[in-house]
């Protein structure tokens, strides 16, 4: 079984992104989810940016990377949009990382190092015609062709922040197909 650290996404450490970490934690994994917001969650996503602007981006990935201090180093580091930054930083900064997984978003590798590191294997997950990934798109697909083991899943829609239940946004069938990769993903790893 694998140990995750996951961070939530622009609206915060929503139901929806408490959920899906329980999905993962009743097939056997550990997920930590650190709250990054102090407790705040927002009902839109404007909202949710307007206020990550106002404790800064950089502010927010460094409580992020924080976050993984007092944790073992064989960790799978994940990310919902927002959290995408501090997940990606670490799976390519920190070592010992067992694996990433990048949900509705994708930094270029070069923010955090010349090449993706050869031992960690990659998942991006997004919709098709999200309008927040298009600008995304081009990371993601170099990074999946620069990974010795990377993928990207790109479902059909243009929701944004699709996993997350307890939003609008939400689709069940492509979250549930998702969660099947992710799953196999991490058996994979074992």
């Amino acid at each position: 079984m694998s140990e995750l650290l996951l961070f939530h996404h622009a609206q915060g450490l929503t139901s929806g992104v408490v959920a899906f970490a329980d999905a993962l934690r009743e097939a056997g994994h550990t997920v930590h989810t650190p709250d990054l917001y102090g407790g705040q969650t927002f009902d839109t996503l404007d909202d949710g940016i307007a206020y990550a602007r106002q404790l800064g981006f950089g502010n927010l990935a460094q409580s992020g990377v924080d976050a993984a201090q007092n944790l073992p180093s064989a960790l799978v580091y994940a990310g919902f949009s927002l959290g995408v930054s501090p997940a990606q930083q670490l799976a390519q900064t920190r070592p010992g990382a067992t694996g990433a997984l990048l949900f509705h978003g994708c930094l270029p590798v070069s923010e955090f190092g010349a090449s993706w590191p050869s031992a960690v294997p990659v998942q991006v997950h997004a919709m098709e015609h999200d309008p927040f990934f298009e600008e995304d798109a081009e990371a993601a697909h170099a990074l999946v062709q620069d990974a010795p083991e990377g993928e990207l899943f790109l479902y059909p829609g243009d929701q944004h922040l699709f996993t997350d239940r307890s939003l609008p946004a939400y689709d069940e069938a492509a979250t549930s197909l998702l969660t099947q990769r992710v799953l196999a993903f991490l058996h994979n790893l074992s």
